[in-house]
């Protein structure tokens, strides 16, 4: 993987790292704990497997100067959706609104000064020890922890739980690296939107959001986290997304790239359970000097699971992209059906992207199949709309947003593809996107339903 220019061990001293650690009172394990990350931050490749380090497009990064502990005054935010839970991450810390008609149902929301009030025992379930990182940049969001809170739905509560989670960047050089450790019951029904914006589209320098989700599901228990990954293109961004599923669970990912100046997503499921299901489903699009690389990982490890990814990505300008999968099923993952299509469009000569898709089956009765492309946009279809009366630039653009839609429409969101068209649309005219709550940039209310291919993710209720 190429350098970068300017060295790592300049983005941020130890002593920023203490400071940091002293403005949150982290407790004596965390605190160390801390210490030790910045310490592997210093140490560890950008890319851990040897196999992938030509690949990664991670150049001309320069975090130097970045500020995990400044504070400032809180950003204009946007009326909270009605009945939903509501968490603002920004330069004045982590806020969250909590409905009483959810408290006094059993859901507990924790914010992490809370949890670190709460001693060690409290931060332990928070960031368990077992998760150690593994590449530069994993450590260095875990050195520089500044936000996060902890959310726990009881099992058997039915209604349906939506959280509206907004990270805002607002102050030059500034730091967010956000957990979020997210505990569902048996039963339960959550839809959790996570969106990522800037105040200005030209903040000065290079700032860092790091994005750190843990989603335990229990028994029958269905969750859908949504991402929309839309902030300047100096934005330097690492998301880390895990999940644990129990029997009968079905969880849906979904990604939406399209700020940004590098990216790197990290998704990671293990379908423990039995009869669990996923559905990882991610767009990008990429355009200048913009570069995405994406990993997706699945385990199946229950009987009678099932797993699909779905990855697309457009590309033009410079624009560098890479997305890699792998499923793995293991021994006693018996009847496990799973799948893995990773495909992507270059809409220029100077675009690239890389697709590596890989299968490690070790369990005879299961079908696992995958699929890749990488291809510039069909001349056929180019001449067929110019035919129809479109010029050649509308002809590639509807074309491109098709390409991109066919993984929206499989999203068990209603009305995803619309929601999310004009940020798309401001993305492909080279239009900034730049938060404004006057001009509700936000999602509003949403509804989890079926789909041709799914049309059992339909909840009891509407997920407001």
């Amino acid at each position: 993987m190429a350098a970068s220019a300017v060295r790592p061990a300049e983005w941020v001293s130890s002593g920023q790292v203490r400071d940091l650690s002293s403005a949150l009172a982290d407790p004596e394990p965390f605190a160390r704990r801390r210490q030790d990350a910045f310490e592997r931050f210093l140490k560890l490749p950008l890319e851990p497997n040897p196999l992938y380090r030509g690949y990664g497009y991670f150049t001309n990064v320069d975090l130097s100067g970045v500020d995990s502990v400044r504070q400032g005054h809180p950003i204009p935010s946007v009326a909270p959706v009605e009945g939903a839970i509501q968490v603002v991450h920004d330069t004045a810390g982590t806020r969250a609104r909590l409905p009483a008609e959810l408290r006094d149902a059993g859901v507990r929301l924790t914010t992490l000064t809370e949890v670190w009030a709460s001693g060690a025992d409290g931060s332990e379930a928070f960031l368990p020890a077992a998760e150690e990182p593994t590449d530069r940049l994993s450590a260095l969001s875990t050195a520089l922890l500044n936000r996060g809170y902890r959310l726990e739905i009881p099992d058997g509560l039915t209604t349906p739980i939506r959280v509206q989670d907004l990270v805002v960047l607002s102050a030059p050089h500034e730091a967010l690296s956000v957990r979020r450790s997210v505990r569902a019951g048996s039963g339960a029904q959550l839809l959790l939107t996570e969106e990522t914006y800037s105040t200005t589209a030209d903040p000065g320098g290079q700032r860092l959001v790091a994005s750190n989700t843990e989603v335990s599901l229990g028994e029958r228990a269905k969750s859908v986290v949504l991402s929309v990954h839309s902030p300047d293109l100096k934005t330097v961004s690492l998301y880390q997304r895990t999940a644990t599923l129990g029997a009968g669970a079905r969880l849906a990912w979904m990604w939406n790239g399209l700020g940004g100046f590098r990216t790197k997503t990290r998704n990671s499921t293990t379908l423990a359970g039995n009869g669990s299901a996923v559905d990882d489903l991610q767009i990008f699009y990429g355009s200048g000097d913009q570069s995405f690389d994406s990993s997706v990982h699945l385990t199946h490890s229950g009987t009678g699971t099932h797993g699909q990814s779905i990855t697309r990505g457009v590309f033009t300008d410079r624009a560098r992209g890479m997305s890699r999968g792998l499923v793995r099923i293991e021994h006693e993952a018996r009847g496990t059906l799973s799948f893995i299509s990773e495909h992507a469009m270059l809409l220029s000569k100077g675009a690239r992207s890389d697709t590596i898709p890989i299968l490690e089956i070790l369990c005879r009765d299961v079908k696992a199949t995958h699929s890749t492309s990488v291809h510039p946009v069909d001349p056929e279809q180019v001449f067929y709309l110019e035919s129809r009366g479109f010029n050649e630039p509308d002809s590639v653009r509807m074309i491109g947003e098709g390409f991109l839609s066919y993984v929206l429409d499989r999203a068990p969101v209603a009305g995803l593809r619309d929601l999310l068209y004009p940020s798309l649309e401001a993305r492909w005219n080279g239009t900034d996107i730049v938060w404004d709550p006057s001009g509700a940039r936000a999602l509003p209310k949403l509804s989890v339903t079926g789909t041709d291919g799914a049309p059992e993710w339909r909840f009891d209720a509407k997920l407001r």
